[in-house]
């Protein structure tokens, strides 16, 4: 069993559970899922760029990518519907918590300049959205293998109603909120 889900299930329900006054353990926020995003822009231009985001994501999630579509076709950006434009992969269970554990306790800190991800970065309904500037970052990805570095989109989808108590849960499973 992860740390992390460890952690959630042994302090973090209690603790909300008292402050919120839950009348059942079914309402304790959790989390859902997290989505890993990778946009790749210039892979109109050279599919090999894809693939190596793809190899990146996999070693990253530990779990194979879905290649994402463009919807519409954008002449200025020489873009037509259904070319290959990024890959997404969506964590539950497990891999979802180790994700996060790893996220929180390894990448987080090795940012340049961290003081923290942004309080304000939720969506009114609990579910939290961190951008990440570079893959490097994460321990998988070897320095000598990047040909382009890229950012990543990270949302964390959380069952719970209010941002409030979803900035709580995730404070108290260890996420560094600016002051």
């Amino acid at each position: 069993m992860s740390r992390l889900l460890d952690k959630y299930r042994n302090e973090v329900v209690p603790a909300l559970n008292k402050k919120y006054k839950y009348k059942s353990v079914m309402q304790t926020p959790r989390l859902v899922k997290i989505v890993v995003n990778v946009g790749v822009g210039d892979a109109t231009g050279n599919a090999k760029l894809l693939e190596d985001s793809v190899r990146e994501l996999t070693q990253i999630t530990g779990q194979k990518p879905v290649i994402t579509k463009a919807k519409k076709s954008i002449a200025t950006f020489k873009l037509r519907t259904g070319m290959q434009i990024g890959c997404k992969v969506t964590l539950r269970g497990e891999r979802m918590y180790e994700f996060l554990d790893k996220l929180i306790n390894i990448a987080l800190p090795r940012v340049r300049d961290f003081r923290g991800v942004s309080k304000t970065a939720f969506d009114g309904r609990g579910n939290y959205t961190l951008g990440v500037k570079e893959q490097l970052i994460f321990p998988e990805i070897n320095y000598e293998d990047v040909n382009r570095v890229r950012g990543m989109d990270i949302v964390i989808v959380t069952s719970a109603k209010q941002d409030e108590q979803a900035r709580e849960m995730l404070a108290l499973m260890g996420m560094p909120f600016a002051r």
